[in-house]
């Protein structure tokens, strides 16, 4: 039977996993946390002790990019961009969690529509959306550019093209997505169709267009892996031929995207009805399913192509954004800010000396 998880809240949310879902996750020994702006959750599930599904949600306001690296996760939300820091020893359990996520910095970067999230070299790069560059933190002000495409021409609070994906090649930033390549003030809503493209960060060309709204671009076993969004289908990017190829069609709008071995983890989400969503190609082949669009995880078979397990989500939750893995890690939770928990959750690091 599914595996059924309700929790708490006074508007409904229900969760059903999949049959081996949860066989699966102990399997591949890790858990995953996803975030969702739209009700602005981020939510941990794994494992109980019986091995039912654990889920684990905290509140934080349009919470975003995730990345997860060692024992930190790093969460872009509405103004802020959060470290939180896995505070127990491995083998250490608190209250039958063996992850304990603790926020311990936090940048006030204003509200930059911050999407993907990622460390290089111990340096904090995201995809600054509202400005169309990539841009990292800084001690002193809200960001500092790194890079903008080549079509851009200035940088501006005015969110042209829609810049939204990076991906990490060779321990360098490599891979952008962008949903047009308008140098003009939300200038990308009029290209939603067939306007996305994929920049190469280093050479700054531009390697695939004809994309529809591309999400999530992650570089993984020598492809380049993304959502082209707008038509529900992962895929990857023949990058000498500048072409999209298809692996599976998902009924939903794909964001955020994980591996595990030779498994892709995708996020559905249902799509808004608004000039945002309507006129995509994914509408008409729901249709020609005979298929309602669906929010949760996926988990895709590379090999094949298939879907072989699912987390569904339904009730106040319909858009999730990003999603990790988080390995070794068998039930995750942490701490947030709607209760005085955080006061009284102290670590003390090793000792140290003054000189």
């Amino acid at each position: 039977m599914p595996t059924t998880t309700m929790l708490e809240n006074p508007k409904k949310l229900e969760i059903n996993s999949s049959r081996q879902f949860t066989s699966w996750l102990a399997e591949q020994n890790l858990s995953l946390a996803f975030t969702t702006y739209q009700a602005g959750k981020v939510f941990f599930i794994g494992l109980q002790p019986n091995g039912q599904l654990s889920v684990f949600e905290r509140t934080l306001d349009r919470c975003m990019g995730l990345y997860a690296q060692g024992n930190s996760l790093y969460i872009s939300t509405l103004y802020q961009l959060w470290r939180f820091e896995n505070t127990l020893e491995q083998e250490q359990v608190y209250q039958d969690y063996d992850a304990f996520y603790v926020p311990q910095i936090s940048y006030v970067t204003g509200d930059l529509d911050i999407h993907d999230v990622t460390l290089v070299n111990n340096k904090l790069i995201f995809v600054n959306t509202l400005f169309s560059c990539l841009a990292t933190v800084s001690p002193t002000h809200s960001f500092i550019p790194l890079w903008q495409p080549p079509f851009i021409s200035k940088i501006a609070a005015e969110d042209r093209c829609h810049l939204n994906g990076l991906a990490i090649r060779d321990g360098k930033p490599r891979y952008v997505t962008a949903v047009s390549q308008s140098d003009l003030a939300e200038g990308w809503r009029e290209q939603r169709q067939q306007g996305g493209c994929v920049i190469d960060v280093i050479s700054n060309e531009i390697i695939a267009t004809g994309l529809s709204m591309p999400h999530s671009p992650r570089y993984y076993q020598d492809k380049l892996w993304l959502h082209n969004s707008g038509t529900g289908e992962f895929g990857y990017i023949d990058i000498d031929a500048g072409k999209f190829i298809a692996v599976a069609f998902c009924p939903g709008y794909l964001r955020g995207l994980a591996f595990s071995g030779d498994f892709a983890i995708v996020g559905l989400s249902k799509p808004r009805e608004n000039k945002t969503f309507s006129g995509l190609l994914l509408n008409e082949k729901l249709n020609s399913f005979n298929a309602s669009a669906r929010c949760g995880l996926f988990v895709i078979d590379l090999n094949r192509g298939d879907i072989v397990h699912s987390l569904n989500i339904d009730g106040i939750v319909e858009e999730l954004y990003d999603v990790v893995t988080l390995p070794r890690i068998r039930r995750p939770m942490a701490v947030g800010f709607k209760s005085d928990e955080i006061r009284r959750v102290i670590t003390i690091g090793e000792n140290s000396t003054i000189n």
